[in-house]
């Protein structure tokens, strides 16, 4: 678990270079003139990205199941009253593409450019990196606001649970 603001400074820094990576990954899945290409290579991008960053942050299911349940009641309620269905949960692609819904339009904008002679797959390549670093930015913003959340209610408490470590 991150156990101060300075090291969760760290980690929103490592997490924000890291989407970067990926959403110039998914512009270039963009670029394949092959329909749908990108959108698989999207799912598959986010249902490795997402779980990273969580875990990074110590929100992923199993960091999260570890945790005295008052924390990890606490982890679920914050998350989900910023909306995120993410954290502490298990990544499947159903999850993906329901994220992937939120920037339909984005991602629908892409695949059509992609027919535009010339200028469209650098059109497609430009919305698949905003719609990746989107999605993957806004999910790094939440952790880091869970985990601040967390810092600031918990500081100099046990927050893990210690037979859970052990086991």
């Amino acid at each position: 678990m991150i156990n101060s603001v300075a090291e969760l400074d760290r980690v929103r820094a490592e997490c924000r270079k890291l989407v970067n990576t990926r959403s110039m990954m998914a512009a270039g899945a963009a670029i394949v003139p092959i329909p749908g290409a990108d959108i698989v290579a999207d799912i598959s991008l986010l249902a490795t990205l997402l779980p990273d960053i969580s875990r990074r942050f110590g929100l992923d299911h199993n960091q999260v199941e570890k945790l005295e349940p008052h924390i990890a009641e606490k982890v679920l309620v914050l998350a989900s009253s910023m909306g995120n269905n993410v954290i502490g949960r298990m990544i499947t692609k159903h999850l993906v593409v329901a994220l992937l819904r939120r920037v339909g339009m984005r991602v629908a904008t892409a695949s059509v450019a992609k027919y535009v002679p010339f200028v469209g797959s650098g059109i497609a390549a430009a919305v698949g990196f905003g719609a990746m670093r989107l999605v993957g930015n806004s999910h790094v913003e939440d952790c880091y606001r869970t985990v601040n959340a967390l810092l600031e209610g918990t500081l100099g408490g046990v927050v893990h649970n210690e037979r859970a470590e052990g086991a």
